[in-house]
């Protein structure tokens, strides 16, 4: 008998321009939906025409964490996978499971029921490792840590799309950009800019066309007074910026 092949999740995705509504992309968020919730609110997102893309990290810290997969079964709701959800699928190994339960963030995972933490493990696996979405300014590249220094984004897909493990290392976890520890030049080839998350700071920041926009919104409930959720208008505004700070907002 022979077993048919599952084709492995596309490392990219591509998303044409929305020509009736809006496009955002979302921070860093860590189970903080209920504050999402307030700030599409606040912005009037129109479920039926307007797009929110995800540069990842849904889940750990925070309290609505399982509610992950909801916001993934919305249609105007597109997220890339971030570091934290690959703790989820890694989750099988013990050592790997305990580093995340205890260390980063994954408490809430231990309450789930085996069926449940599967339908995670297959919809995070699911989720793509860069996203692009064609915008009135030009093609917007989501990732959810960084690109690689010296190469084009043409390249980096490609990287990526081979499951090169040093490129899929890059865009989960790189933070060498924002410490100054590569290069700060643009990203060139077919992308206008790039948004990435992974890396908390106090305010939104740009080298050149590289956006970093985690703003540390899970971080309230350490005490950290100026946690904020951060949304970025990217069409058919270039780039227009919305918060909530979730430690006046907490819940």
């Amino acid at each position: 008998m022979i077993e048919e092949s599952v084709a492995a999740p596309p490392v990219l995705v591509r998303y044409g321009r929305n020509p009736d509504g809006r496009d955002f992309v979302v921070g860093d968020i860590h189970g903080m939906f209920y504050h999402l919730e307030v700030l599409l609110e606040d912005i009037r997102f129109d479920t039926t025409r307007d797009r929110l893309f995800s540069v990842g990290d849904l889940v750990d810290r925070g309290p609505y964490s399982a509610d992950a997969i909801k916001w993934l079964d919305k249609p105007w709701f597109i997220a890339c996978r971030g570091n934290h959800e690959q703790f989820a699928i890694d989750s099988l190994n013990p050592e790997q499971l305990d580093m995340w339960v205890k260390h980063n963030g994954g408490g809430w995972w231990t309450e789930l029921s085996e069926d449940e933490q599967d339908t995670f493990r297959k919809r995070f696996s699911e989720l793509p490792l860069a996203i692009e979405v064609d915008t009135e300014s030009g093609v917007v590249g989501i990732v959810h840590a960084d690109v690689p220094p010296l190469i084009t984004w043409d390249r980096f897909v490609d990287l990526l799309e081979g499951r090169n493990q040093d490129a899929m290392f890059y865009a989960m976890w790189s933070r060498n950009r924002v410490s100054g520890n590569s290069s700060a030049l643009p990203v060139t080839g077919r992308v206008e800019r790039v948004y990435c998350g992974h890396t908390p700071i106090r305010e939104t920041l740009s080298f050149d066309n590289v956006y970093f926009i985690d703003t540390g919104a899970v971080y309230s409930s350490e005490g950290y007074r100026d946690a904020r959720l951060t949304i970025v208008q990217i069409h058919p505004v270039r780039h227009r910026e919305y918060a909530i700070n979730t430690f006046n907002e907490r819940r």
